[in-house]
């Protein structure tokens, strides 16, 4: 398969527009989405695991900046942005995917994938326990909570090229005691400042390494971004449409059954 082929690109294209719309429905950027499908397909084209890998998760990053910020939008709309809490998490988080980059620039494809599948896992076992409406007034108010939060969303955004919203989600949820509407809306705020950060940290690893295919700037392939991104961002704006259409407990059910999924196929389970 060559990245000009009809199926490549109309495969790309549904996994961008599907993404989005995951983006708008769940906050959680799509990248476990369109990370592993990228990471097949390089593959497939003749790259090595190991920079197929660090493609898929570069440009993953750069594609949910855009789909981000088309559904923080929509949320704001609905007051379900706590831009307070957004902007400590988003900050420390920035600096923390940066770095995140810059570790998976180094690891093989064997362990990076293990890593992401089994993050994954966790993070859907630990929502499903987790009640999907909370009061507003459990809100943590811990500054330091959030710094934290942060640190830990970024690390793992820049890491594994997933925005952060599988981490997000669940640490709102369940540690700072959001309910599910305002994480997803907070979750996508967040995700704007770590798929920045860990965007440039791909890029910068990534300038000049032999063997990336063409149209690429580092660890960001630009063909694959614009066949992601342009359906995806058109979508993600129906997903926050429908997120306010749903239970939240059918949401929480659809968030932790996509995550167990790819979880699991990452690992090579399924």
């Amino acid at each position: 398969m060559t990245p000009t082929e009809p199926l490549y690109l109309g495969i790309l294209v549904l996994t961008g527009a599907f993404a989005g719309v995951i983006t708008g429905l769940l906050g959680v950027g799509g990248g476990f989405i369109m990370s592993p499908v990228q990471y097949w397909l390089l593959q497939e084209t003749g790259l090595e695991p190991d920079l197929a890998i660090r493609i898929a998760l570069g440009t993953s990053l750069f594609v949910i900046l855009p789909n981000a910020t088309s559904v923080v939008l929509k949320y704001q709309q609905k007051r379900a942005v706590l831009w307070k809490q957004a902007k400590i998490m988003g900050m420390s988080g920035l600096l923390a995917s940066f770095g995140g980059a810059a570790v998976a620039s180094h690891l093989p494809a064997s362990i990076l994938s293990k890593i992401f599948g089994a993050v994954v896992i966790i993070g859907a076992l630990r929502t499903y326990m987790t009640p999907a409406v909370t009061e507003m007034n459990e809100i943590s108010l811990n500054s330091a909570s959030y710094v934290y939060a942060g640190i830990l969303i970024g690390f793992f955004s820049g890491l594994l090229g997933i925005g952060g919203g599988v981490i997000a989600v669940p640490i709102m949820l369940i540690f700072l005691h959001f309910d599910m509407l305002k994480a997803v809306g907070t979750s996508a705020a967040v995700i704007i400042f770590t798929s920045f950060g860990g965007s440039i940290g791909y890029i910068i690893n990534g300038w000049g390494q032999p063997g990336l295919p063409s149209y690429s700037l580092g660890y960001v392939n630009l063909l694959n971004w614009i066949l992601l991104a342009i359906p995806g961002f058109l979508a993600a704006r129906k997903g926050s449409d429908l997120a306010h259409l749903i239970n939240p407990e059918h949401l929480k059910h659809l968030f932790v059954l996509l995550m167990t999924y790819t979880g699991l196929k990452m690992i090579g389970i399924v």
